[in-house]
This record gives structure tokens, C-alpha cells and sequence, in this order.
């Protein structure tokens, strides 16, 4: 090679990476960069053939230049190119039957961190022409703009990742103080002379399916809820917002616990199309009859202590969640009188997995939990506040697998 021609081609190359460096810094989109590449392999260098493949979340073809789709797509990038760990001249095998790429001369593997992580197909050099042609002189050229363009396309890639991944955490930041406007403040709940209650409410993602409130219905009456979406994550968010703006329009002082959850079901139903459920324990109390009317609907059961005679009750579930079926059986509601002083615990699955004693959560274990916790706590606060403490519930817990929310009630006599 002559000292005129070793310049030309260190001009050449200087220029070419000149060019890719620009339109990177430029933070042109993907579009461009392979196209300033396509210039510089099949205009300048007279390729006839260019196909690269890239890995992202497996190998897609993301350039084919002179190649129609169907030879690419023949292509296994596992079986035929996962092989070549160096740029190999694959025309090159002794038997034709051997060439699993025909039409291509030179596969040109690029690695990040000894992974592959693209492959450069070339067909169609000028192989007629005198002397060596370009593209054999220039091959390690080729491999080296080729990781600069796969590296600018995966930084591209991670940075548009990135802003989606911001834009989301936003998003779920925004739907978790909206969630958080519609479960009661503990601060809130009522506390007179004839109820206490508290609740601790934790989600384990940003948003949850769990549910508790509390709702005045006047005439001396109060209602509440335990509830559970099934799944996690903003599906079951929305499906549990829908719930409750639905539970505080329906539940009132006069309507029948039956009939509600009736409605309930439709409502759920309607809303769902049968793919997500709400198990729930809801209650209605009567301060001056101190009736407590309740019903529990595929929930896990809730448990009434009587601090007096040292008696618990174990409210157990229905078999028929809300929203599971488009019609369900008529469910009788439970009903009670509270005539000593007590405390009444209602809880969510994710609960009974913290406090089991096995790895699957089981409703006895947890019941087993609670009942020692209620029989030993002064009042209602306390109880919750054993729960939290012992179960490191408000810090770091690998045990916590799912939305957890739990609501004691103390009645007064």
C-alpha cells in the first residue's frame, strides 16, 4: 500500500467515525445512525449485502440492506451465528452443505464484556476486482464502528427505558396518594364511648388491592369493611377505588346486609368480567342495640374477643367472594349482640403469611397469632400495635409478600 493510499484510507476511516460520532452526539434517533451506517458500508465500501442482529430481550434483526426478509428471517441466530466468536470468512468452508449462511461472505461477531451481543452479515463484496477489495483491508474498521453503533443504539434504548421507568414511578407515586386520599386516616376513625377502632394499612407495591373503611350511616349506626382484590399491582388498585366509591353509595342505615351484598356483586361483576374478585368482611353496628350485623364473603375470618369472660368467636368465611360469579346464592347475614366489652379483628391475606408459622400462609396459624396477641392487649391499640411491632410490619420484612391491612374495632359497654 502506497503512503498516498495509507492516507486516504486513515482519512476515510477518520471521517467515517467522525460522522457516527456527530449524529451520536447529535442524539440522533436509531434511524439515522443505521443509516449513516448503511452509507458507509454499501455506499463508500460497495457492500452489496448488510444484515445485523442484536440482542434485546432476545435477537431481532434491526438492519437488512440488499437482503430480502425472507433470507433473514431463515437465519437462527442461536444455532448459526452463536458459534463464530471472531470475524470469519464463512465462504470459506471446504463443502458447500457446510456454509450455513449462503449469500453472506463474512460474519462479524461484536461483544460487550465477552458477551455477544450483535452480529454483522456481509454478502456481495467485490470479490471480481483486482487486488484485495476494501472490505477484506477494512474488516477490523467494520467491527470497530459496528460496537460503536450497537453501543449508541443500546444507550439509546436504556435511556428511553429510563424515562419510561421516571415516568411511570411518577404515575404510580401519584395513583399511591390518590389510593392513599381513599383509605381513612387512623387518625379519623371513630373513637366515642361506644367503639375504638385503629388500622394498619401497608401495600406492597406502590399501589394495593387491599380495602378498610369505616362509614357513619346515621341513625346511631356505623358500618365497616375489610376487603381484598384479588391480584396486586394497579389492576387490582382500580378494581378496589371502584369498590369502594361503590360501597359508600350503596351502604346505608337501612339497607339489608343480604341485599347489599347482593348489589355489591352485581356491581363487581359488571366492573370485572369475572376476571378479578373481592373477598370482604363487612359489618354494621347499632351503638344504642349494640346489634352487629355482618357478612363475610370469601374473606379470611374475623374474630370477636370478649375481654370479660375471656370467650372468642370466630366470624367464619362464605364460599362465595364478590364478583367471583354473576349471580350468587342468597348469604344470610350473621348477626350478634355485644354484651361485654370486646374486640373485634379483621384481616387480609397478606397478614395471615406474616403471622403463619409455615412458609404457606395458613388461617389457622394466623388465627392461633392473633387470638394470643387480642387475649393479652389491654384494648384495641395495643393489640394492633403488637401485631406491627413483633412482625416489623413498618420496616424492612422479606416475609411481606403481600398487601397487608388490618382493622380492630373495640366495643364499649
Amino acid at each position: 500500500m502506497t503512503e498516498k493510499s495509507s492516507v486516504k484510507t486513515l482519512k476515510f476511516k477518520l471521517n467515517s467515525l467522525l460522522e457516527i460520532t456527530r449524529a451520536i452526539n447529535n442524539n440522533q434517533p436509531v434511524g439515522v445512525l443505521l443509516d449513516n451506517y448503511v452509507d458507509i458500508l454499501c455506499n463508500k465500501l460497495k457492500i452489496g449485502k448488510v444484515v445485523m442482529f442484536k440482542h434485546q430481550n432476545g435477537w431481532e434483526s434491526i438492519l437488512a440492506a440488499g437482503v430480502a426478509r425472507q433470507v433473514v428471517d431463515s437465519i437462527d441466530v442461536e444455532k448459526d451465528l452463536l458459534p463464530f466468536t471472531e470475524i470469519t470468512f464463512v465462504h470459506a468452508f471446504d463443502a458447500p452443505e457446510q456454509n450455513c449462511l449462503p449469500g453472506f461472505d463474512i460474519v462479524i461477531p461484536v461483544y460487550n464484556n465477552y458477551t455477544p451481543v450483535a452480529y454483522v452479515l456481509i454478502g456481495d463484496i467485490e470479490e471480481e476486482m483486482k487486488g484485495v477489495s476494501p472490505v477484506i483491508k477494512h474488516l477490523h474498521f467494520i467491527q470497530t464502528i459496528s460496537s460503536i453503533i450497537v453501543v449508541a443504539i443500546e444507550n439509546i434504548r436504556l435511556f428511553r427505558e429510563s424515562l419510561r421507568r421516571e415516568a411511570l414511578k411518577k404515575e404510580l407515586e401519584l395513583a399511591s396518594q390518590m389510593q392513599n386520599m381513599l383509605i381513612p386516616d387512623t387518625e379519623d376513625l371513630p373513637r366515642n364511648s361506644s367503639v375504638a377502632m385503629n388500622a394498619f394499612y401497608k401495600p406492597h407495591y406502590e399501589v394495593g388491592g387491599d380495602y378498610f373503611d369505616c362509614i357513619n350511616l346515621g341513625n346511631n349506626k356505623i358500618g365497616f369493611c375489610v376487603a381484598d382484590v384479588s391480584g396486586k399491582g394497579m389492576a387490582a388498585a382500580l378494581l378496589m377505588s371502584n369498590f369502594q366509591a361503590t360501597l359508600r353509595a350503596l351502604f346505608t342505615a337501612d339497607i339489608s346486609m343480604e341485599g347489599l351484598l347482593q348489589k355489591l356483586n352485581t356491581r363487581v361483576s359488571d366492573s370485572a368480567k369475572g376476571e378479578k374478585f373481592v373477598t370482604l368482611f363487612m359489618a354494621r353496628y347499632n351503638y344504642h342495640t349494640r346489634e352487629l350485623e355482618y357478612i363475610n364473603a370469601g374473606h379470611t375470618p374475623a374474630i370477636l374477643y370478649d375481654l370479660k369472660n375471656k370467650r372468642m368467636t370466630l366470624f367464619p368465611s362464605d364460599r362465595f367472594a364478590v364478583g367471583m360469579f354473576e349471580h350468587i346464592p342468597f348469604v344470610p347475614a350473621g348477626r350478634t349482640t355485644i354484651s361485654e366489652h370486646s374486640i373485634l379483628l379483621s384481616y387480609t391475606d397478606g397478614l395471615v403469611e406474616v403471622l403463619s408459622d409455615t412458609e404457606e400462609g395458613t388461617v389457622g396459624s394466623a388465627f392461633h397469632v392473633l387470638e394470643k396477641t387480642v387475649q393479652h392487649a389491654p384494648d384495641v391499640n395495643a393489640a394492633i400495635d403488637e401485631v406491627i411491632v413483633t412482625r416489623n410490619l413498618k420496616g424492612d420484612n422479606n416475609t411481606v409478600f403481600d398487601d397487608i391491612t388490618l382493622l380492630g374495632v373495640e366495643f364499649f359497654v
